[in-house]
């Protein structure tokens, strides 16, 4: 089933209308509100690579407010354990039974700050959940509900009593961005008081209908050409001088869903080599693991994915059409 004109066109409206509702509280920010919505449409998690007081609790805010979800904020350090994520059973002496303690991780949009803080062992605690949407406590497997976006951030600047993300959890996140400091004109409205406070947003749309917004995305037309194209750009990361180790099928996977959800937010039916393009980087390049001699060279995970952009020419639009 492919989604129709008219569907498209909701999309695109309703996706607009978010952002712009958000970014009532995040001024100067509409690319990566844009980006972190692509993000939560498509089902995928953020990782925000930022120094602190940039905005990250207020994009989380603004985001969960405006889709009527709720919001957590889990501080990570090294002394967290991984029950004070996901939940602990807690033995009742008064009826004499165990009973469920949920985590902070039973929420809509979960702000992991400083994930990079706490010990790999606390880290993987969310590798089930940002891969399958449920926590397994005393073996038993219980949902946390949709949406469900984990916005996750660490200090690319600080480094003292930090570990470093492990692939297999880099690979689950569908993007890596920065916020970054807002520009002049956004700095001097933000002093001047024009933020909105992320309690008085109005809602723009219920849970229910964001998940019908992601059913709609499922159903965006994607070309041959096209899913070509994203398998070669996959192959020539995995060849590129570089890189010791290239972009799993999972990356693909995620570039390629999130092509057909920025499709939609641009009132398309179906998606185009310049979705694709507009995306690789924030979705491609945390998944790629460079040789420590390029590292030392300096060479960036931005730079290779922009050279392999580079070099796999895209096929033409009257193609894909």
């Amino acid at each position: 089933m492919t989604i129709t004109t008219e569907q498209a066109t909701w999309f695109s409206q309703t996706f607009a209308q978010i952002a712009d509702n958000v970014e009532r509280a995040v001024l100067g920010k509409r690319h990566i509100v844009e980006l972190v919505l692509t993000a939560m449409v498509s089902g995928g998690h953020v990782l925000l690579e930022d120094v602190p007081g940039t905005g990250k609790t207020s994009l989380a805010r603004a985001l969960a407010q405006s889709v009527q979800g709720t919001n957590t904020r889990i501080q990570f350090t090294p002394d967290l354990l991984p029950g004070d994520i996901t939940g602990i059973t807690v033995y009742d002496q008064k009826t004499g039974e165990f009973e469920f303690h949920s985590g902070p991780v039973f929420a809509n949009i979960v702000l992991a700050d400083e994930i990079n803080r706490a010990s790999p062992k606390t880290q993987s605690a969310l590798l089930e959940v940002m891969e399958e949407g449920h926590v397994t406590v005393d073996g038993i497997t219980r949902p946390v509900g949709t949406p469900f976006l984990v916005l996750a951030t660490q200090n690319p600047v600080e480094q003292a009593g930090t570990y470093r993300l492990p692939e297999a959890q880099l690979d689950r996140f569908l993007m890596r961005t920065s916020l970054g400091y807002p520009d002049h004109a956004a700095t001097v409205r933000i002093l001047g008081g024009a933020a909105t406070p992320t309690a008085d947003l109005a809602p723009i749309i219920a849970p229910q209908a964001l998940a019908g917004m992601a059913d709609l995305a499922s159903d965006v037309y994607v070309d041959a050409l096209v899913l070509d194209y994203v398998a070669r750009l996959v192959d020539g990361t995995r060849s590129a001088d570089e890189v010791r180790l290239g972009v799993s099928i999972r990356g693909a996977l995620a570039l390629t869903a999130a092509s057909r959800t920025r499709a939609a937010s641009l009132g398309r039916t179906f998606a185009t080599p310049d979705d694709v393009k507009a995306l690789a980087v924030a979705v491609l390049s945390h998944r790629l693991i460079l040789h420590p001699e390029a590292e030392f060279d300096g060479v960036t995970a931005e730079a290779v994915i922009g050279q392999v952009l580079l070099d796999v020419p895209p096929p033409s639009q009257r193609e894909t059409v």
